[in-house]
């Protein structure tokens, strides 16, 4: 069992000019190994933030409170330490990454982490299997990371990194994004693969509920201007489906004025 804790942590972005612009407000959470957590809400209310604040993105610079999986210091971590202590960050935007294939790259990735290379014996079949399941072709196997790749395929390949490094915590950044619906429930059901081994925990940010009728949350949080402002199970999903942001998002604004 493994446990990602945030407590009162508050991050400001850098801005071109040198300046920190503030945007978490101070965050409370916990995560526990088997859990769906959903952060959902509009559009700049810093979802994002805390997803690239958790990875250790350099653009992002912490002013407050901690981070901490199995008790370890994340915010002590450079990104790679944080890779290898359990984190997967599925991006909203996946990069490409020329001249690295997709099976280097998922064996070195695999070898980082588990600190021993995969055997050659069973590793082939493991990543045509993930593939597969993701329904991906298997050429793509030698084909330069992400490029190319159509934003689908992008998202397919998140997942199969998903389930090959199987890591403690994973975070899923708007995953949904840009997804058709065929595409979303293939992912949607590479994700629950992994949360059904109960070994990894999810953080699944996204402001739409059409993913969370693919993959339940145990938790939803709602997320407004760099804060949680209001916690529930399924049904609070439901609810924001119906009503949407609009009265946190003004309560928000009374709050600060």
């Amino acid at each position: 069992m493994s446990t990602l804790e945030i407590r009162d942590l508050k991050v400001s972005v850098k801005l071109p000019e040198g300046e920190l612009k503030p945007i978490l407000a101070g965050v409370d959470l916990t995560v526990r190994s088997g859990e769906t957590h959903a952060i959902m809400g509009p559009n700049g209310s810093g979802k994002s933030t805390l997803a690239y604040s958790i990875a250790g993105h350099p653009k992002y610079e912490i002013t407050g409170g901690t981070v901490t999986l199995d008790g370890e210091d994340v915010l002590a971590m450079s990104v790679d330490e944080r890779a290898r202590a359990g984190l997967f960050l599925a991006m909203q935007y996946p990069v490409e990454v020329p001249g690295v294939s997709v099976a280097n790259f998922l064996r070195t990735a695999k070898t980082a982490i588990d600190g021993e290379a995969p055997k050659l014996r069973t590793w082939g079949g493991d990543l045509r299997g993930a593939m597969e399941r993701l329904q991906m072709d298997p050429a793509f196997a030698q084909r330069n990371v992400n490029e190319g790749f159509s934003g689908g395929e992008k998202k397919r390949h998140e997942i199969v990194q998903l389930e090959l490094l199987k890591p403690k915590m994973a975070i899923l950044d708007e995953t949904d994004s840009g997804l058709d619906v065929d595409a979303l429930r293939v992912v949607s059901e590479g994700v629950n693969r992994v949360r059904d081994t109960g070994d990894t925990g999810l953080l699944l940010i996204t402001h739409y509920t059409r993913i969370l009728r693919y993959i339940k949350p145990d938790f939803v949080h709602v997320f407004v201007a760099g804060r949680i402002v209001e916690q529930g199970g399924p049904e609070l999903a439901e609810k924001l489906e119906e009503e949407g942001y609009e009265r946190y998002v003004a309560g928000a604004g009374a709050a600060r004025a």
